[in-house]
């Protein structure tokens, strides 16, 4: 059950006993390993994935047909990257930390991806018919923190916020994707701020270069550190990822592995991109966007020409040369309309509604193209109990859709 505010606070009480209590659950929450009780053991980064074999259903979506992508049997790789260092607000936590970062407006983790999972998340994928590997949240404060450690006379850039943290944290998001998507499974990301983007991009780009991207948001992200006019990177992730807008990543602290190495990350290429639900859009974002001739579809379009029709062109657009090109849909929740997600860090009014919302997802599941997702922005810390449910809730049905979850 969500709590408000209020009741947060007084369940944790304020003295310092206690929020010793919430540090050490928050640290036991997102750093050690989960404990494999079942099949398969995954080791990746800094603990292991589970893939739960009992989770299996009898019956479930007709993935041969959806997910032609997918090796069988049809493993989802379900990585928790529950980064903060790309955007301003404090991210969520549950129950007792969240209540430790009220009181103390201290978070080392966003626990959108916590908060999902508690929502019965891998239960209902695996009740869709897929086989469920949960991977443990990624940790983003020590792995920042111990590569703030290895490179102490690095710096952040002060036009690129947390730089250095946010390069850190993606690296290892990067080649947790890249090396799922070589196994032939379905990579799941649950974010954490947009800012996720420049890893799982990384990732997918290396494994299949040949991958389209459908960027579900209110926002372009195509900001770079020489115009953004925040400096945050979660409005970055797209400009860092093409090679007209950022020729060498090697210049920004923390992400020059992007462009080191024997096997760098390729770009993606404007061509490759589609945009849906943009309203609001940065001055120089405007000019890349046109400069770069990227398929853009904002609100407008989408009060236009309706829904289905925008997704048709979508789809038409990336899949024209290549009618087996994977796709990548990446999804942040600040799309839909804050009615329906009021706790997301950039709320735009006049977004997406409930059912434009699915029909996205939906839609593109049954072009049978989808090989990866994320969902992004669920920051439940930003809005009462009642907004931060139906937040996580929606965000919760919108994932079952990318999964196949349909209505008949």
């Amino acid at each position: 059950m969500t709590m408000t505010t209020t009741a947060m606070i007084r369940s944790i009480g304020r003295n310092a006993a206690t929020a010793d209590k919430a540090i050490s659950t928050l640290t036991k929450r997102f750093y050690n390993a989960t404990i494999a009780t079942t099949s398969d053991n995954i080791k990746y980064g800094m603990g292991y994935g589970i893939v739960h074999s009992q989770h299996l259903a009898s019956e479930g979506v007709e993935s041969e047909h959806l997910f032609r992508h997918v090796a069988s049997p049809r493993i989802v790789s379900v990585i928790g990257a529950p980064m903060t260092y790309g955007q301003p607000f404090v991210g969520t936590l549950s129950s007792d930390a969240l209540s430790f970062c009220l009181i103390f407006w201290v978070c080392l983790q966003d626990s959108g991806p916590a908060l999902l999972r508690e929502h019965g998340l891998l239960e209902e994928l695996a009740e869709l018919g897929w086989k469920v590997e949960d991977i443990p949240d990624l940790d983003f404060a020590t792995i920042g923190a111990q590569a703030m450690q290895a490179n102490p006379s690095l710096r952040n850039n002060p036009n690129a916020k947390n730089s250095i943290q946010v390069g850190a944290g993606n690296k290892v998001l990067a080649d947790l994707v890249e090396s799922k998507l070589k196994l032939g499974r379905f990579p799941l990301i649950l974010g954490g701020d947009h800012s996720i983007g420049i890893g799982s991009l990384a990732g997918i780009l290396r494994a299949k270069p040949e991958t389209g991207v459908i960027w579900v948001d209110a926002h372009a992200d195509i900001n770079t550190p020489t115009v953004s006019e925040s400096g945050n990177m979660h409005g970055m992730p797209l400009g860092i990822m093409m090679k007209e807008l950022t020729p060498d990543r090697r210049a920004i602290p923390g992400l020059e592995w992007l462009d080191e190495g024997p096997h760098p990350s390729p770009y993606l290429s404007p061509d490759a991109l589609v945009y849906v639900g943009l309203r609001d859009i940065d001055k120089a974002e405007r000019r890349f966007i046109r400069q770069l001739g990227i398929k853009t579809f904002t609100m407008y379009d989408i009060d236009h020409l309706g829904i289905g029709r925008v997704m048709d062109l979508a789809l038409e657009h990336l899949l024209k040369n290549d009618p087996n090109r994977p796709i990548h849909l990446s999804y942040d929740i600040d799309a839909v309309d804050p009615m329906h997600a009021p706790a997301t860090g950039t709320a735009v009014r006049g977004g997406l509604t409930w059912r434009e919302a699915h029909f996205v997802a939906e839609h593109v599941v049954k072009s049978g193209s989808l090989a990866s997702a994320e969902i992004v922005e669920v920051n439940a810390a930003l809005s009462d109990g009642q907004g931060a449910s139906a937040t996580v809730e929606l965000g919760h049905q919108l994932v079952n859709a990318m999964l196949g979850e349909a209505m008949l």
